[in-house]
């Protein structure tokens, strides 16, 4: 079985409610997190998260 780690908020650092293996590789995800009820952009890959800065409109 592959290890899984969950995602941490990039603003408040509490679980959320998604999970991450070895193998993910995830583009442009939006992460909610139901503690501080941010949505941030995330990329995903070989566990390595980067979140993604939006320049503002």
């Amino acid at each position: 079985m592959k290890n899984e780690h969950w995602i941490l908020c990039p603003a408040c650092g509490s679980k959320t409610r998604d999970k991450i293996r070895e193998d993910t590789v995830l583009k442009n995800f939006p992460l909610y997190c139901p503690k501080c009820k941010q949505e941030s952009l995330i990329e995903v890959e070989n566990l390595n998260i980067v979140v993604i800065k939006e320049p503002d409109a």
